[in-house]
């Protein structure tokens, strides 16, 4: 079973050269059925069914909470594709079973599906439809489910976080889901993903369709520092967007300078079609997007790096990881997201995996901390920090 993503070019080749990959088990009579899910066959699953007549059956987004029916289903039909499309999505909740796939002590916590934003240059509109969160009362009784599992960690993601509840229109909010997940007793770490506080405009945004001043967004980020001393912040950003100059390019990456967001991942333009930016004039070309791409990622390294000094000499609480391919211990901090950011390489330690202890950073290494491990005991408050991460703060 591989489950696709179509948001851009590169995740659409990597989906099929996955399913490429595992078409080959069943060719040589390993396995009998191969599966293709998300967003992929969402978008593209009937155009797929001919192109790909090794795949037995597409299930779109809205119908993978049917997942089981729709496999004994195609087992008693005759051969050939079947494509499973439906609506754009189906809001599980607390009942639908769900297996795990990361580390036992963390876990994702999926509180809506849908966006209601008209980005130029994004195509998840109208793979996923329109905003719909899912009650408050129903994400507690899945997040003290995993908490009982040894969960320690929840990540909060959706397509807009920010506006999770907003359509309901009954009083759910962000903020009331905060406080009911902090009352979880053992749930020590809530972080928040793909948070949308409106963006930065320049001629440039405004051609993205994004709705906040520059100095709307510096406004902003000094008031959640103030409001929350220590906080973590992340963003993403995209390079190459058609019309991008040099100018643009440099505006940019004085704003990573001067905003100091600790950690920030860039996204190469990516023209899609079906989105307003995809048949925008002067498109940049691959080889302009690639170097600027790495100009930013030398700008941003610089600020990562005098991020993590700031942080040497201080004491942290660390969530341990185990070791690493070299024998090393070593964990992350409450602002440190699980693969996407720098970890914690521990020494002095042998911390049991999933366990929350202090230790005192020593080092930077590259996008890494080095740490040395306190072997005190370690109060595990509810909720001891909050990492926010606006999503795509794209110039």
């Amino acid at each position: 079973m591989v489950n696709t993503c179509s948001f851009i070019n590169e995740a659409k080749e990597e989906s099929i050269e996955t399913i490429l990959d595992l078409a080959r088990y069943k060719a040589a009579g390993t396995h009998k059925q191969l599966i293709v899910t998300g967003c992929l066959a969402q978008r593209y699953g009937r155009e797929l069914r001919d192109m790909l007549p090794e795949v037995d059956v597409f299930v779109g987004t809205g119908e993978f909470v049917h997942i089981t029916e729709i496999i004994e289903h195609k087992r008693r039909l005759l051969d050939g594709p079947v494509t499973y499309i439906g609506a754009a999505h189906v809001l599980p909740d607390h009942t639908v079973p769900r297996f795990p796939t990361t580390h036992f002590y963390s876990a994702y916590l999926k509180v809506a599906e849908g966006c209601n934003h008209k980005c130029a240059f994004c195509i998840i509109p109208k793979i996923r439809g329109r905003q719909e969160s899912r009650p408050i009362a129903s994400l507690v009784a899945e997040a003290e489910g995993l908490v009982a599992q040894g969960v320690k960690e929840i990540n909060l993601i959706a397509e807009d976080l920010t506006a999770y509840g907003r359509e309901r229109r009954d009083g759910t909010t962000l903020l009331a889901l905060l406080k009911a997940l902090s009352t979880i007793a053992g749930l020590a770490w809530i972080r928040l993903l793909y948070c949308y506080p409106n963006y930065l405009d320049t001629p440039l945004l405004r051609r993205m369709r994004r709705e906040k001043s520059g100095e709307g967004i510096r406004r902003l980020l000094d008031r959640i520092r103030s409001t929350l001393p220590g906080v973590v912040l992340r963003s993403s950003f995209i390079v190459g967007f058609p019309g991008e100059q040099e100018d643009d390019l440099q505006q940019l990456c004085d704003f990573v300078t001067e905003a100091g967001i600790d950690n920030v991942g860039v996204f190469r333009y990516s023209q899609e079609e079906g989105t307003t930016a995809g048949t925008m004039p002067d498109q940049v070309s691959e080889e302009v997007k690639e170097d600027r791409w790495h100009r930013f990622m030398e700008r941003q390294a610089h600020v990562a790096r005098k991020k993590n000094l700031a942080r040497v000499g201080k004491e942290q609480a660390v969530l341990g990881g185990g070791q690493d391919d070299q024998g090393r211990w070593w964990g992350r901090t409450q602002g440190q997201a699980s693969d996407i950011d720098g970890i914690v390489l521990l020494e002095n330690c042998q911390a049991d995996i999933g366990e929350i202890i202090p230790a005192r950073m020593t080092g930077v290494d590259g996008y890494d901390i080095r740490a040395t491990c306190l072997f005190e005991t370690h109060t595990q408050n509810p909720v001891a920090s909050v990492a926010i991460d606006f999503i795509d703060t794209s110039l």
